[in-house]
């Protein structure tokens, strides 16, 4: 099912979008911004498919899509022929002037096949070069009045200022840990510690917690660091920089894996502080995590999540990945 109920927090932007469905006051260009995983895809093929319900058409200006009708049921299955997707393939890494003056500014001056709209969805418009930010311009400038651009991005800084000036501009903001939790917990049906283990991660990205949570790399991942960290005290370089070898075998993004370590040091800090073993994300290792802040300082946990964001200072530097990683893990050998 698609449906505003189904989006998961971003209060303020479900508020937008039915205020302007209820009023019928529909902009014709949205930027939906948000992290990569947030939903920003499954948000606007909601408004999309808001946009074209045959409810809508017979005068009812419903806040949501009724998910009966011919169009709705399209929408559902990816078919209906005036939501276009605009895709690049030739080109994965850019999307090109072609593409755009291809799928949407050669397209939109034919008038939509069976509905009110012809909405155009582009996942990363970042992507666009200057050429094809300047070629959607001009369509920006003088759209048909059934045309309707949902541009995509999770960065938007990539996007032309003249382009963000003529977009109703919808930020996505991170969901509270409360609700990811819960969805995690209830439709995926998650144990409460997976749970807590993938909000810690997640940060308020609904996307990224259900990723993860189903990820059996991660999990294994998860493990592997957390047995390196229970035994790195005792570790000969050699096993350090074996470990470090294998780490890198694992298709999972290399600052996931350092995030691992992170909150464990913090999880370490926490319970040096409060001897509250409930109020840790790792409490299931709470008997490893007690010896941590027992002959670990303050200032030597503090050394290693200072030691960490260097290292990912370093790998944004595009510095050698097992190098990086090994003078890391040393740093952590001196704390324990």
């Amino acid at each position: 099912m698609a449906d505003f109920q189904d989006i998961v927090g971003q209060e303020q932007i479900k508020e937008h979008m039915k205020n302007a469905l209820a009023t019928g006051k529909i902009s014709h260009a949205y930027i939906i911004c948000g992290e990569k995983y947030a939903g920003k895809e499954f948000v606007a093929k909601v408004f999309a498919m808001a946009l074209q319900c045959e409810e809508r058409g017979k005068g009812n200006l419903s806040m949501v899509p009724c998910q009966k009708c011919h169009a709705c049921k399209q929408a559902l299955s990816d078919n209906q022929p005036d939501i276009i997707k605009i895709t690049h393939e030739k080109t994965p890494n850019s999307i090109s002037v072609d593409d755009v003056r291809e799928q949407i500014s050669g397209n939109v001056v034919i008038k939509p096949y069976s509905s009110p709209y012809k909405i155009y969805i582009m996942p990363e418009a970042e992507k666009m070069t200057q050429q094809a930010q300047n070629a959607l311009l001009k369509t920006l400038e003088e759209p048909p009045e059934y045309a309707v651009i949902l541009l995509l991005t999770s960065n938007i800084n990539g996007l032309l200022p003249t382009i963000l000036s003529r977009c109703v501009v919808l930020n996505m903001k991170p969901v509270s840990d409360q609700l990811v939790r819960k969805y995690l917990m209830e439709e995926l049906r998650v144990t409460d510690y997976k749970a807590d283990v993938c909000v810690a991660f997640a940060r308020g990205n609904l996307g990224k917690a259900k990723s993860l949570a189903s990820s059996e790399e991660f999990e294994n991942v998860k493990n592997e660091a957390l047995s390196m960290l229970k035994y790195i005290r005792d570790m000969e370089i050699s096993e350090i920089v074996s470990g470090v070898k294998h780490i890198s075998e694992y298709k999972l993004n290399i600052n996931d894996y350092l995030d691992i370590i992170l909150i464990w040091y913090r999880d370490a800090l926490l319970f040096k502080a409060t001897n509250d073993i409930n109020r840790l994300v790792f409490r299931e290792e709470s008997s490893a995590l007690r010896k941590v802040a027992s002959r670990c300082s303050y200032e030597g946990i503090e050394n290693v999540i200072q030691a960490l964001e260097k290292a990912k200072r370093r790998l944004d530097a595009n510095v050698n990945t097992d190098l990086t990683l090994e003078l890391l893990f040393l740093t952590i050998q001196e704390c324990g």
